[in-house]
């Protein structure tokens, strides 16, 4: 395989790579958001029946 067929291989998969470690970065990044959301939301819901 001539060496410049094997670069571009190369870089194509650390391209690759680099798109799915963004990507399961990005899905665990909103994970936590909606986590604490939830969180947030479930307090206030919690909070204000107390009150009454």
């Amino acid at each position: 395989m001539p060496k410049a067929a094997m670069a571009i291989a190369c870089c194509l998969c650390l391209l690759t790579l680099s798109g799915c470690g963004n990507t399961a970065y990005g899905l665990k990044k909103d994970g936590q958001e909606a986590s604490h959301a939830m969180d947030n939301a479930t307090h206030r819901v919690l909070s204000a029946g107390a009150k009454k």
